[in-house]
Formats: C-alpha cells, structure tokens, sequence
C-alpha cells in the first residue's frame, strides 16, 4: 500500500459533502493510472457528481456486497463512505490510485495513522506527514521480540495474521501477565506499524491487548493454553 498513491477526501469547515465527493474524484482523475471503479456500500446512493460518474459506460461501480478489494490491480478506486473493516480491505491491494471519501471520522483516524494517505479539505492538501526515525519506546520483558516475530509471521501469509498466531499472543498474555503490565495498547499498536503490518492485523493485535487489560480472558484452543513465549 505505501507505493500506491492513496489520498482521503475530508469533510471540512462550512463544506458539503458534495464538495467532499468532488474533491476525491478531482485527484483521483489526476492521477495515472488503468479503468475508474467506484466502490459504495450500496447500489443506490446521494450524490450528483459521483451517479453522473458512475453512469459512464466506462466506470465500474461495485457495491459492498460481493466486493472483493483484491480484484483493484490496474485500476483507479474511488472507495466512497467505508467503514474501518472495508477500509482494512483495500491494503495492499495493487490498485493504480485509491482516493476515500471519509464518512466518518472515528472510523478513519487510526486508518490515516496506518496508511498516512495525502488528506483533501476544502482549498487545501495536507501532504503525508513524515514520520519521526528512532521515535519508538523500546517495549520490555521481550515484548519487541515477539511483536516482531508476529509481523513476520503475517507477512509469510497474504490473508495476514493466523489464528494460531493469535492463539499463542492471547495465551502468553493470560500465562505472563507480568511481561504486559506496563505495556500500552497505544505502544503496541505504534510498534506493529512500524514492522509494516496491515491495519487489519495492527487492529487485531491491538484489540486483543485491550481485551486483556479489560479484564477479559481469551477461549484459546488446547495445544496453546499454557503457551508463553521465550
């Protein structure tokens, strides 16, 4: 995702959401790049400037249902209104140019953390920012290893993170409590970015530790409940 050109359409002071629309299909269109597809969560949608698009013969609109973000290879995406779930769908996925129109602004804020997209608001571009080197906390108690070991492990499988991966990470929470004490689920989420992980595993990760600081405990499966790692 990070060599895709990827920018996030903002609604801004004294704006309208058709000037949010327009501003997304303005850079998307300046953009190189194969066939325009619009994806929105259903068929039938508000929004002059995005129904005329979707009306040329040449775009291709597809809707949440039946969407597969993989299938974006060679193409330009106009991503309109997801949620974090469908946002996480569209990493790594190949695409030519992917511009998103911002719905809500719970759903994006760690997303614009993960992916660091060029930001749209009205008369302005916010470019990416540039992230400060050697800024991480050193995470204890062989945290680090094991977040690292977790990235690698994802990175080996194109759906990412794997169950028993998880399985391992929730055990040695509940059997080493003492090795995650101190650790923030802010800190974990900033190191799992840092290893390059997809904002789906960076969620996955980072919920399971709050989880556990909540006082939850985890149904892990037999061969892995009195896991801890080295």
């Amino acid at each position: 995702m990070s060599l895709v050109p990827i920018a996030l359409s903002r609604l801004g002071e004294n704006d309208s959401r058709e000037g949010q629309n327009t501003r997304a299909l303005k850079w998307l269109l300046a953009q190189p790049g194969g066939r325009i597809v619009v994806v929105t969560p259903r068929r039938d949608f508000n929004g002059e400037s995005l129904n005329r698009l979707v009306a040329l013969p040449e775009v291709i609109h597809q809707s949440w249902r039946g969407f597969v973000a993989g299938s974006f290879r060679g193409q330009r995406v106009l991503y309109a209104w997801p949620d974090r779930k469908h946002l996480n769908d569209v990493w790594d996925t190949e695409a030519d140019a992917i511009a998103v129109i911002e719905w809500s602004e719970l759903a994006t804020a760690e997303w614009i953390e993960d992916v660091n997209p060029v930001q749209l608001l009205p008369g302005k571009m916010i470019e990416p920012f540039m992230k400060a080197a050697n800024s991480l906390v050193p995470l204890h108690n062989g945290v680090d290893g094991i977040l690292e070991h977790i990235a690698s492990m994802a990175a080996g499988y194109s759906p990412g993170l794997k169950w028993n991966e998880e399985d391992k990470l929730k055990a040695d929470m509940m059997n080493r409590p003492d090795r995650w004490a101190t650790i923030t689920v802010e800190q974990v989420r900033a190191k799992c970015r840092h290893l390059g992980m997809s904002p789906k595993d960076v969620d996955t990760v980072a919920e399971i530790l709050q989880r556990r600081k909540d006082g939850r405990r985890f149904n892990v499966r037999s061969s892995y409940r009195t896991f801890q790692f080295a």
